[in-house]
């Protein structure tokens, strides 16, 4: 089956229900790549085979191209003087027989060689964090954080990404936040070194030093029924961000600052 017969099953109204930005998109990945047509929720599976043997799922494609990336950027990496760039990444630098960089990611412990990443003493399980990490000891540093903050839709070429920052940490993060106090707020972030703003008009406002040199704002204003307005969250980044890491890397660095929040809240309350 080529796209074209899968998309005709479609509305073809770029809902993003499944996860793709148009049908198009996610009919090539059915097509192609085995993707579960059944990811659109009004797709007709009338006569449609779901199960496409001999195809690699998208997800361990998906998978294949991280570790592929991952191994990339050690290579990119090998040549670098770690001693000479730890001071403009804010990182600590121990010589020995592989050179270590030592910093906080997001509260974790993160020791980096150019063969190996320990995050709280075990090997990262994602790979996208080790991509991030790398691209992150790449960049080699430059312009120091400016104290002047931005929201993504201002730094270029960052429209397609917006969409994704919103789902996956703002949207996630007003969630866990609604009917929570400032206190209650604070006292998470700062498990992860963030620290009070003052003077914001959000309900709670912090600064989080996801990586030593790549600290995010976040914004949080709670619902105020009674208005109309649902809970909210925006966050917010250096303008100088992007000297230290790339787009892709940059919405998934504020992605797992959600995750880490997330984490702590469910941790509390099994306590």
């Amino acid at each position: 089956m080529n796209p074209l017969e899968v998309l005709q099953r479609t509305p073809k109204s770029n809902c993003g229900a499944c996860g793709y930005p148009a049908c198009l998109a996610f009919a090539a990945h059915v097509a192609r790549s085995g993707e579960d047509p059944r990811k659109c929720p009004y797709i007709n599976l009338d006569g449609l085979a779901c199960d496409t043997p001999g195809k690699t799922p998208l997800e361990q494609i998906a998978a294949k191209h991280d570790f592929d990336l991952v191994h990339h950027l050690q290579s990119k990496i090998k040549d670098l003087d770690f001693h000479k760039i730890a001071g403009p990444l804010g990182l600590s630098f121990s010589a020995g027989q592989d050179d270590l960089l030592a910093f906080s990611y997001l509260g974790q412990h993160v020791l980096l060689s150019k063969k190996q990443i320990l995050m709280d003493g075990k090997e990262p399980e994602d790979p996208r964090d080790q991509i991030l990490l790398y691209n992150y000891i790449h960049s080699r540093g430059g312009n120091p954080p400016s104290g002047t903050w931005t929201g993504l839709e201002s730094l270029p070429n960052s429209i397609s990404k917006s969409k994704t920052l919103a789902t996956y940490c703002e949207e996630r993060l007003s969630l866990l936040f609604t009917g929570l106090d400032s206190e209650a707020i604070y006292a998470f972030c700062g498990k992860i070194g963030g620290r009070a703003v003052a003077g914001s008009s959000a309900t709670a406002a912090a600064i989080i030093p996801v990586l030593p040199r790549l600290p995010q704002q976040l914004l949080f204003w709670d619902a105020e029924p009674a208005d109309g307005f649902a809970a909210r969250t925006k966050i917010l980044f250096d303008q100088n961000v992007l000297t230290y890491l790339d787009l892709e890397s940059l919405v998934f660095s504020a992605e797992r600052l959600a995750d880490r929040l997330v984490f702590l809240f469910s941790q509390s309350k099994q306590q």
